[in-house]
């Protein structure tokens, strides 16, 4: 990449424009005395030739478009707004940027900045956002999304992950104190695998989780971050005192609840509409040892979700989620390595009889000093419950091995080639009031009838008095609400049979009324979105507005554009 000063006139733009280079406008400020009809403008020019796609990053200089056209190729390099080596046209780096883990779109951009510092991130943004024409800006970690959201089409993407690898120090730091909370200021690019080892040098570790770990901070916080811990700490966007966020205005900003408290609320839970998140402030308490690990299988989907509801009721439980088991599927579905093979020959036979097999599972957190203990005091807090008698299974494992249970099913995957396919996942989150509804009409009526199940499927309760109403994150409004977590696969090319289940889930819980949210949403309609949002619309739109009104950031959700 090679930088030039230049000053260009309205007829010059439309010369370059008729070439085979495709300018965006990048206007970044205007400085008097100018010559009289030309524009103050920066550049970025990229090839239109697909064999030599160079990009050519100019400033401020008068000459003229011939000279321009010239010297093309031949201008020295400059210390311009960004170090050349950090935005790459090369094609391997944009076709990677152009997918994600969904594999069910492909969206091109025109370039890739890794960034070796924030600051590389900010002149980005800035350099977008004083631009005549803004050109779009997204974020991306290591590309979990499912539905494009973190690509930019025609715009740059952002691999946050590039931070973590130019670092020259870490970018993980844990604050301890025994008199007050103790802390990790995590950058937003650092996966949650290597917070969770980093605190746990210090014997401490967040509260809230993701089941799979191998995302990044400010992925799952522009989310919400759920899993099994959520319905005691809540989501991981809970769990955050204070952010660094570069604004869509290109601005710096550190924020908390006391401080800049609409830019942190507007952030977390807000796919990324608002700001770049490059520091979390994340809340950590005392890591325990050891986990108690049971799973429990019901044959009544009543009886189950009125047992998941009574251990998120009580004290004493770290963790509660909950499954499906279809005649088809295997038990363990490719999450953990929890079923012996015995047990699977047992739960296959259970299943073949009743079509489906609802598994509760749950975790109690130990110390070494509690192992004579801990089977004591999980005997009183299942008292009472419901499941089939003789099918009760206890593991236990290492704490850093329970929360990391999915890499094994992740890594067998990987190795029989399962892991790089498309992903037409389905999340929900459901009212609790319509959950029998939803088991009938979605689980019974379509999943189990249509016999096309590929992958884990999730079940389990949230209390809403443990989500902050003021963040962006939206849910149903229940005290209990339940997420649901479709999590399938397919191969390569024949995929859309999942997505057209899909549609009708939809279609089947928008007739019966049953008010669902989509968790990581996909939608195609303004009209879709506001529904989405509900009462928290206005509020949202106001935000975008003030903190990235050029609608430059995370245009793969398409809430304010469209490709």
């Amino acid at each position: 990449m090679l930088g030039y000063n230049v000053w260009i006139t309205d007829t010059e733009i439309s010369s370059l424009q008729t070439q085979d280079l495709i300018p965006i406008l990048l206007k970044i400020n205007t400085l008097t005395p100018t010559p009289p009809s030309y524009h103050l403008t920066r550049y970025l020019l990229l090839s239109h030739t697909p064999h030599s796609p160079y990009l050519f990053l100019f400033s401020t200089r008068f000459i003229s478009s011939t000279t321009l056209m010239s010297t093309i190729g031949k201008l020295s390099p400059c210390t311009s707004l960004l170090p050349p080596e950090l935005l790459s046209l090369d094609p391997n780096a944009i076709s990677l940027a152009s997918s994600d883990y969904g594999k069910l779109i492909r969206v091109t951009p025109a370039a890739v900045l890794y960034p070796s510092s924030e600051d590389d991130i900010l002149s980005l943004v800035r350099f977008s956002y004083g631009s005549f024409v803004p050109f779009s800006i997204a974020a991306r970690g290591v590309g979990h999304s499912i539905r494009g959201q973190a690509m930019a089409h025609n715009g740059v993407v952002v691999d946050m992950r590039s931070l973590n690898n130019n670092s020259s120090g870490t970018r993980i730091r844990v604050y301890e104190s025994s008199s007050s909370t103790s802390y990790a200021d995590v950058g937003g690019e650092q996966l949650w695998i290597d917070v969770l080892r980093a605190t746990l040098k210090h014997g401490l570790t967040p509260l809230s989780w993701t089941d799979y770990l191998y995302l990044t901070v400010g992925g799952t916080l522009s989310n919400a971050g759920i899993s099994g811990q959520s319905f005691r700490h809540g989501p991981q966007i809970s769990n955050v005192y204070e952010m660094d966020v570069i604004t869509g205005r290109g601005e710096p900003v550190t924020c908390s609840k006391h401080i800049n408290s609409e830019l942190f609320y507007a952030v977390l839970g807000g796919l990324g509409q608002f700001g770049i998140i490059t520091r979390a402030r994340i809340a950590l308490e005392p890591a325990p040892n050891r986990v108690r690990w049971i799973r429990m299988l019901y044959d009544d989907f009543a009886t189950f979700t009125r047992d998941q509801e009574h251990l998120i009721s009580i004290i004493g439980l770290d963790y509660v989620e909950g499954s499906l088991i279809m005649y088809q599927s295997p038990a363990n579905n490719g999450r953990s390595s929890f079923f012996s093979p015995t047990d699977h020959s047992r739960i296959a036979s259970l299943a073949t009889e009743h079509g489906i097999i609802y598994c509760l599972e749950l975790a109690k957190y130990y110390d070494n000093f509690a192992v004579d203990t801990v089977s004591e005091e999980l005997h009183l807090l299942l008292q009472g419950l419901s499941f089939i008698p003789g099918f009760i299974f206890a593991k236990d494992v290492s704490y850093i091995d329970f929360l990391n249970r999915v890499r094994s099913g992740e890594l067998k995957l990987q190795s029989q080639g399962l892991w790089d396919v498309p992903h037409p996942w389905l999340n929900l989150f459901v009212p609790r009031s319509q959950i029998l509804d939803f088991d009938s009409g979605v689980f019974k009526g379509i999943i189990l009838k249509q016999n096309k199940t590929t992958g884990p499927i999730l079940v389990y309760p949230l209390n809403r008095n443990k989500w902050d109403d003021r963040m962006s994150a939206t849910t149903p409004d229940e005290d209990i609400f339940y997420t649901i977590g479709l999590l399938q696969s397919s191969g390569m090319h024949d995929w859309e049979y999942l997505e057209d289940q899909n549609k009708e889930i939809l279609q089947f819980c928008d007739k019966a009324g049953i008010k669902i949210k989509q968790y990581l949403p996909h939608y195609k309609t303004k009209g879709d979105w506001m529904n989405h949002f509900g009462p928290k619309w206005d509020k949202f739109q106001e935000r975008k507005i003030k903190f990235d009104p050029e609608a430059i950031l995370s245009p793969g959700q398409r809430i304010f554009t469209s490709f």
